[in-house]
């Protein structure tokens, strides 16, 4: 089998109402941008992936399909090795290694974490937040989010002050599960500079939440490439800390291993790793005792990808992006039927490959 051609698809998709991520200090984001791919072989099978974007677009299917024609898609590491060339001058493509999985569970007829030995067994789902909202609007909405069965729930906190609103939260749900997130790993400059905090100032944060109780992590309190700081960070809390999500390669998430930086690694296969390399990452996490948890913060696709790799190695948590006008609908788009959560619970889908077929109305919009 070989690749013949990469086909892209610009996806802008409308959100219902202004959506402003704590990633994009002081910007308003009214849709969902998404690059989609299809990478096609002389089988007539085709594998699909996307990445995240820009209004207006990023174009790189020429220089991907220069790459790609000719390759066996079954021979990722060469593939990948390939695609670190594409990463020296432009976007990140590891998100193309997913559509190449899709491609072999299409060709095997098995789902892709069955062929990375994994099984379809439910995986409980946090709600993840994406916006700082007032308590009481935030109490509201996690009402509503335990009418739809989550158990638990992922907070966003860009300043110390913020402390104060997962206090009400917790004040309100004793017994919730919480996790929080600094957001300080990294940030998409349009209207504002990201603020940064240091050592001890993220340590102040964590001991106030050591002192409100039941956190499952402190996510991302540092800069992603302060290896040493998030060392020293761990050794001054026993807040457990996460983080990991945007670094640029597995390499990255061995420099947090190798220094003891992270009790729980979030690795995006999308963005980081790719399906393959996460799975080798994962398996070196668990031997040392970190969790691993992926980020899955991009699209219907990069979510489909990165549940399979939950499946394949077992992982305690499913992150499921929920934050009004940012629905699982409005994520989903790109995608025929949207990922669903019952009773807390989700799981993989048992199709051949990621499982995903494109909504061909909305990527040819």
């Amino acid at each position: 089998m070989q690749i013949t051609g990469v086909t892209q698809h610009h996806v802008s998709h409308p959100l219902d109402g202004a959506f402003e991520p704590t990633w994009i200090p002081g910007y308003a984001q009214h849709s969902h941008e998404a690059e989609v791919f299809e990478v096609e072989t002389d089988a007539g099978i085709t594998g699909v992936t996307a990445s995240p974007s820009f209004a207006g677009g990023l174009e790189y299917e020429t220089p991907l399909s220069l790459f790609l024609q000719g390759e066996d898609p079954h021979d990722i590491e060469s593939i990948m090795d390939k695609l670190a060339g594409v990463d020296l001058v432009g976007p990140r493509p590891w998100h193309i290694e997913l559509a190449l999985w899709d491609i072999i569970g299409k060709d095997a007829g098995k789902p892709v974490y069955e062929l990375l030995g994994g099984s379809a067994e439910s995986i409980p789902a946090y709600a993840s937040t994406g916006q700082i909202l007032p308590a009481d609007e935030r109490i509201d909405r996690i009402e509503t989010r335990l009418d739809d069965g989550f158990e638990a729930v992922k907070l966003r906190i860009t300043d110390p002050s913020e402390v104060d609103i997962v206090r009400e939260v917790r004040e309100a749900f004793p017994d919730l599960t919480l996790m929080v997130d600094a957001n300080k790993g990294w940030a998409v400059r349009v209207m504002e500079e990201e603020e940064t905090w240091t050592v001890k100032e993220a340590a102040a944060v964590a001991r106030e939440l050591e002192d409100i109780g039941g956190i499952e992590w402190f996510e991302e309190p540092l800069p992603r490439h302060d290896y040493d700081g998030y060392a020293r960070l761990r050794e001054m809390t026993d807040v457990p800390i996460a983080g990991g999500e945007f670094n640029g390669n597995p390499g990255e998430l061995h420099q947090f291993l190798d220094r003891e930086a992270l009790d729980v690694l979030q690795p995006d296969a999308a963005l980081v790793t790719g399906i393959k390399r996460a799975v080798e990452v994962a398996g070196r996490a668990r031997e040392e005792g970190v969790r691993f948890v992926p980020h899955t913060w991009t699209n219907a696709i990069g979510f489909a990808a990165n549940l399979h790799v939950m499946a394949a190695v077992d992982a305690a948590w499913c992150e499921f992006p929920h934050d009004a006008p940012w629905t699982p609908e409005a994520w989903a788009a790109v995608i025929e039927e949207p990922f669903t959560v019952s009773d807390g619970l989700v799981r993989p889908r048992d199709r051949p490959g990621l499982g995903v077929e494109l909504d061909r109305d909305v990527i040819s919009a």
